[in-house]
């Protein structure tokens, strides 16, 4: 599919009575493993990323062009849509926002997302007339252009769980022209739902953290129409790697060896659906 097609397909995506999966890739090879079980669309994962080129996922940590470039890596290697985690914007004033916004298009993405945080312990989150402006100018970029905009909302991850301060960024995200709201670790099913009803754009909910967890069925419904693994696909792999390492240190055997993908399986999947990528025209 070219790039318009996989925005269209994506949207149609959010606009089902039921909720559908985006899986978090944090590369290439995560990628077309998941592109493979049938999932309809990818998400990136900074986190993901981050502890694949050993790194931990902070601003300081990650540039806008190593993230954009392993998005562009994963765009590649699937013929799903792709929505890029695109952190803060890289930058507290609007502008860098858009910026990333327009770079974030021109690599094939179909969406991706622009949260509140700020990286600085001492005021975690964006005062929200600026959060606000920074979604502003984002959907500014956006604008014509075949990508979905997420607004994020951080603040359950970020230590200040207001509930109704989240609604309130939400609702001035989504009048600012956000597509999609997203606000990651709200605590139980009922605050899921209550900003669900609060707000007029489809919302995405994070799983796979700590904590309460709740099926596709009951988070559909609640209201939700995406749900996303953010890095904890990643961080199962890692924990995967860790029990087998483990095992051969600690006891020197092999077992581990039975739950691993084999090498004649990966191979082909790697090439099969490299080649549906490398003959499509997205």
């Amino acid at each position: 599919m070219d790039h318009q097609s996989k925005f269209d397909v994506f949207r149609a995506l959010h606009c089902r009575a039921a909720a559908f999966v985006i899986p978090n890739a944090w590369d290439a090879g995560s990628a077309r493993l998941l592109t493979s079980l049938g999932f309809e669309a990818l998400a990136t994962t900074s986190a993901g990323y981050a502890f694949s080129v050993g790194k931990r996922d902070s601003f300081a940590g990650l540039s806008r062009d190593e993230l954009l470039e392993n998005a562009r890596q994963i765009v590649g290697a699937s013929d799903l849509p792709v929505s890029a985690d695109l952190e803060d914007g890289f930058g507290a004033d609007p502008e860098s926002c858009a910026l990333t916004i327009r770079m974030a298009c021109g690599i094939g993405l179909a969406g991706g997302s622009i949260e509140d945080a700020t990286g600085d312990p001492a005021a975690p989150i964006f005062e929200r007339d600026l959060a606000i402006e920074r979604v502003r100018a984002a959907a500014e970029a956006a604008k014509g252009e075949p990508f979905l905009l997420t607004a994020r909302a951080e603040n359950f991850i970020c230590g200040r769980p207001d509930l109704a301060d989240t609604i309130a960024r939400l609702q001035g995200f989504s009048e600012a022209g956000a597509d999609v709201l997203y606000a990651p670790g709200l605590p139980d099913i009922d605050a899921i739902a209550t900003v669900c009803q609060e707000v007029d754009k489809p919302v995405n909910v994070l799983m796979g953290l700590q904590g309460r967890r709740y099926s596709v069925a009951e988070l559909s419904e609640a209201g939700v129409k995406r749900v996303s693994v953010g890095g904890s696909f990643a961080r199962a792999a890692f924990g995967a790697l860790k029990r087998a390492a483990e095992e051969v240190r600690d006891f020197g055997t092999f077992a581990y060896a039975d739950d691993a993908m084999p090498d004649a399986e990966l191979a082909a999947l790697m090439s099969q659906v490299q080649g549906r990528s490398e003959n499509s025209s997205g």
